[in-house]
């Protein structure tokens, strides 16, 4: 069984990103791939620049993020 990592409640999509990009410091792995797999549920992987949503499949296919619950179009996340 697959470990599915959620943020924490408080996460907003800017920490989310800034975990992503790397301008904000992940406190652990774990928050690092919650920080992913936020990005990944909102679709806000596939609505920002390219990289995010190849980085976003690459994590999916080594396992170590979960393909999103549901699809979403990107105007319901804003």
């Amino acid at each position: 069984m697959k470990t599915r990592y959620t943020m924490e409640r408080d996460v907003t999509n800017y920490k989310a990103i800034g975990i992503a990009e790397g301008y904000e410091e992940s406190k652990s792995p774990e928050e690092y791939y919650q920080a992913w797999q936020h990005l990944i549920d909102t679709g806000l992987a596939w609505s920002l620049q390219g990289w995010f949503g190849r980085r976003a499949m690459d994590l999916i296919e080594e396992g170590l993020c979960n393909p999103p619950r549901e699809i979403k179009a990107p105007t319901e996340n804003l």
